[in-house]
Formats: C-alpha cells, sequence, structure tokens
C-alpha cells in the first residue's frame, strides 16, 4: 500500500556515549508539548524523556515541517523522521482539490470535459505527492537530520 505521507528511518552510531548525547541534546532543546515553530536560540523544540526523544528543528518558517522521534542506546539509536500533523492535514486538502475540481464538474453535468478533468486531477495528485511533498520532506528531513547529527555527535547514520 502506498502511504500518503513520506517518512525515513535512520540508525546512526555516536562518537561519544549516551549520558552525553542526551546531555547535549537536553542543553539545546526547548521543552515544548506543541510542536509548532517559535522564537528560541536553542537548535530544536520538543520533549526528551530519558533516552527517547520527540523534537523538530526550531527553524522558523520550515522548522516544523518534519518531526524527529528517536531513541539513543549505549553507543547507538535510531530516528524516524515524519511530516508532522498539522502540515499532513493542509498538505491531505491540497491533494483532495483536484478530486474536487472532477466532483463538481459531474455535479454541473458537463460531462464532455470530466474525462479530461479526471486524467489532470490523477496526473496533479500525484505531481503534489511524488514532486511537491516528496521534495520538501527530503530538502527539510535533510536539514533537521543535519542539525540533529551535529547535536548528537553522530559517528555514522544509515538509512533502514
Amino acid at each position: 500500500m502506498m502511504k500518503l505521507f513520506p517518512s525515513s528511518h535512520y540508525t546512526f552510531r555516536l562518537y561519544g556515549n549516551e549520558n552525553e548525547a542526551i546531555e547535549r541534546l537536553n542543553r539545546r532543546t526547548e521543552p515544548s508539548e506543541s510542536f509548532a515553530s517559535k522564537r528560541t536560540d536553542k537548535s530544536f523544540l520538543g520533549k526528551i524523556d530519558g533516552s527517547t526523544f520527540k523534537v523538530i528543528s526550531s527553524e522558523i518558517g520550515r522548522g516544523a515541517f518534519c518531526v524527529m522521534s528517536g531513541k539513543v542506546e549505549a553507543k547507538e539509536g535510531f530516528v524516524e523522521i515524519q511530516i508532522n500533523k498539522p502540515f499532513q492535514i493542509l498538505l491531505g486538502i491540497i491533494i483532495f482539490f483536484p478530486i474536487v475540481a472532477v466532483g463538481l464538474s459531474v455535479i454541473s453535468e458537463n460531462i464532455e470535459n470530466t474525462f479530461i478533468l479526471l486524467l489532470i486531477a490523477i496526473l496533479q495528485v500525484l505531481l503534489i505527492r511524488f514532486v511537491f511533498i516528496e521534495l520538501a520532506f527530503k530538502f527539510l528531513s535533510n536539514n533537521s537530520l543535519n542539525r540533529l547529527k551535529d547535536v548528537l555527535d553522530i559517528d555514522w547514520i544509515k538509512k533502514t
């Protein structure tokens, strides 16, 4: 089954130990229950509970697009990057617009253009999902992952 929104999973190894990495992440994370951007001098906003974390980048405008959740265990860990829920709702609405246009065309009994509109709507949905959302996710998740690599002092990281 095709997922509507992309996500990425990574495993990593730390240079130092778990306690140092979590301490650095704590120092560079502004505690926040809501995953919405706000101005701060810290690198991340979010929650850290022991060795597990759920954070967003603190960059205004694009940092809240991706949520990173993961766990650090000994010298290794994992992180999952997903699109933030409010952005999933917004993008879902945008993806739904071409389908609504076809529905309105059928309701208005403009039958001769319905097949062409259906084809265009399918192409628009595919373009939005596989070009715009995918490219935005790859770019913004890579930015967030690079910040996390810097803060946790990651030796190597591998996509799983």
